[in-house]
């Protein structure tokens, strides 16, 4: 039996284009940062439009929390803030990490080992083209950072954040 190219590209076009489509029809799973992200499902700052958030926020807040922006490394007062407390997010004041999770990562950005539990949810993207784990707040979704699993002990994770996405608020 002889098979043309034009046969066997057809046929593993179907095959794939089959394969799609069942994976988009799977369920998906529901993850943690589904879950948080659901418990704010009824909030306010998921109304808030685009107009009133350049309104609330500074340019290069509005940018990052809004529009997926990084701010230039080493820019953030909060590099060098050393008081305990807690980090919320610019966007909607929610407790995202507490000071005693913030170490020097030597990035110049903030940087946390761990998140409050329930505070984000995250997402994976590809805009430096590969897969990187972004975070967002679970109640505004405002953009934060990235996650990367180069951090110290005890969790070995590195949440690098904006440090305009954050405000900071002494004990």
């Amino acid at each position: 039996m002889s098979y043309s190219r034009r046969t066997l590209f057809t046929g593993a076009a179907a095959l794939a284009l089959a394969g799609a489509g069942a994976a988009l029809a799977a369920p998906k799973p529901k993850t943690q940062s589904d879950v948080n992200e659901g418990r704010y499902a009824d909030s306010p700052w998921r109304r808030v439009t685009e107009a009133q958030w350049r309104e609330r926020l500074t340019p290069a807040a509005f940018l990052v929390l809004r529009k997926e922006d990084t701010e230039r490394a080493g820019t953030s007062p909060l590099n060098e803030e050393k008081r305990r407390g807690q980090y919320v997010c610019a966007g909607c004041a929610l407790p995202l990490f507490r000071s005693e999770d913030k170490y020097e990562s030597g990035t110049g950005w903030p940087s946390f080992i761990r998140s409050i539990p329930g505070a984000l949810g995250t997402k994976q993207d590809f805009v430096i083209g590969y897969p990187r784990t972004e975070y967002h707040c679970a109640r505004c979704l405002g953009h934060q950072g990235h996650v990367f699993d180069d951090g110290p002990a005890p969790t070995g994770l590195r949440y690098c954040n904006n440090g305009v996405a954050l405000r900071f608020v002494p004990a």
